[in-house]
């Protein structure tokens, strides 16, 4: 967790919120702390466009919105640029994810994130038993780099699926599994591969 400040602290606007933190550099979050509240305002950092992560919609950063938060929800934007990886829900480290993986791209910016995985389950890691892939989008060009897999570690999956998705309205948003609406589904086998929207 990272105050505002950190990240943006030429804007005046976001540096006076006092609720409002940063997952990481890319999702603010602003918990909802009044009892019965269904709305909430969040301001939204300028330099950036957000999405809304629970419904994709797009907004222009330098602004406050009023957002739905009903309780089960606490409002989460992500910064335009990003990509995020979503897997299946798994209740501890040891049990097996399989070989899928959303990869959500969140357009309007260039961005780069870099998967990290290993054993999960001791400190192999330490020693080297781990692997990195790098994704890079190219907003201009559309496309989607998947670097060259760097390391390796016992019980790696030789194989991955990938589903892409570039974010929007109604798309790629929240917590769900709809295969259905990915733009791209490819097999990554550890080398370099450009995907292109």
């Amino acid at each position: 967790m990272r105050p505002m400040v950190m990240d943006f602290r030429e804007d005046g606007s976001a540096v006076e919120q006092s609720c409002q933190y940063l997952f990481g550099k890319i999702i603010p979050r602003c918990p909802r702390y009044e009892p019965g509240a269904t709305e909430w305002n969040v301001y939204l950092p300028q330099s950036f466009d957000w999405y809304d992560f629970w419904t994709g919609k797009r907004f222009t950063g330098g602004q406050a919105i009023k957002t739905d938060a009903p309780p089960d929800k606490i409002p989460l934007f992500v910064k335009a640029g990003s990509i995020v990886p979503m897997g299946p829900v798994v209740q501890y480290t040891g049990e097996d994810p399989g070989d899928r993986l959303e990869i959500r791209i969140y357009a309007g910016a260039n961005g780069e994130f870099t998967l990290y995985e290993d054993e999960g389950d001791n400190y192999n890691y330490e020693k080297g038993a781990y692997s990195t892939i790098t994704f890079t989008w190219d907003d201009a060009k559309k496309t989607l780099s998947v670097g060259d897999r760097k390391g390796s570690f016992n019980g790696m999956p030789a194989a991955r699926k990938f589903n892409i998705v570039r974010v929007e309205k109604d798309r790629g948003a929240g917590i769900t599994d709809e295969a259905e609406n990915f733009d791209k589904k490819v097999t990554y086998i550890g080398k370099r591969m450009v995907i292109k929207f």
